[in-house]
């Protein structure tokens, strides 16, 4: 287990590293001790990513004051309690209209597109970081042999619900968006509403099951709540 390292950052902010290279156990660690450093005295903000922490401090604490309570902190690291993971139940269509990348995605990654959809919905992924824009996450990680590469160029639109993947992650977009990743499905998932009393869905740590349905159970989905996602 890599020690997790220190970085100032700014006049009011840390960095904690847990890792250079991201894989599932730095991803949970980075995410719990997020939860434990929102809770720490002078810490106004505390947001977990792929491999590391952002906190941000009152500077009429002091970054000295902060720094020490991180690293007490991160001497118990493993002991905070564990959240139960949400597990979210979503459909979705990899039928060719919706998923015109799957073809291609599935050859780099040495697999048919019918084994590719299997893959895609065999076993729940986590949502290891919420970025890029509001409550778009980061979903991983998939098998080894998902460790494909961005395009060269840029797709010039995305639609809102759409399932990309590249690098083990699939990242499953909020809002339509050009985007370097392969399209290999989509989605009536709506991660982010301003309207709901929570405007992000998702939160770091959740996992996602994704459920193959045609493109006419997915033309039923579009307006139904959550694009017919089950929450549990």
């Amino acid at each position: 287990m890599n020690t997790p390292r220190i970085f100032p950052q700014g006049v009011d902010g840390l960095l904690i590293r847990f890792g250079d290279v991201l894989d599932d156990e730095t991803n949970a660690r980075a995410l719990q001790f997020a939860n434990v450093a929102a809770g720490l005295d002078g810490v106004l903000e505390a947001a977990g990513g792929l491999t590391s922490v952002y906190v941000r401090f009152d500077p009429l604490v002091g970054r000295a004051s902060v720094e020490q309570a991180v690293n007490a902190a991160l001497a118990t690291e493993g002991q905070a309690e564990v959240q139960p993971s949400r597990l979210w139940t979503v459909p979705c269509c990899f039928a060719a209209d919706h998923a015109p990348q799957l073809a291609e995605a599935s050859e780099l990654a040495g697999v048919t597109p019918d084994v590719a959809v299997t893959e895609l919905c065999a076993e729940p992924v986590r949502v290891m970081a919420i970025g890029f824009a509001p409550g778009q996450p980061y979903l991983g990680l998939l098998p080894d042999h998902w460790n494909i590469p961005r395009q060269t160029n840029l797709t010039a639109e995305v639609p809102q619900g759409a399932l990309t993947v590249a690098v083990r992650q699939l990242v499953l977009f909020a809002n339509p968006s050009p985007t370097g990743w392969r399209q290999v499905g989509r989605t009536g998932f709506r991660c982010f509403d301003m309207r709901r009393p929570e405007a992000f869905a998702l939160k770091p740590g959740d996992l996602m099951q994704f459920e193959a349905v045609s493109a006419v159970e997915f033309e039923g989905l579009l307006n139904a709540p959550m694009g017919g996602a089950v929450l549990s």
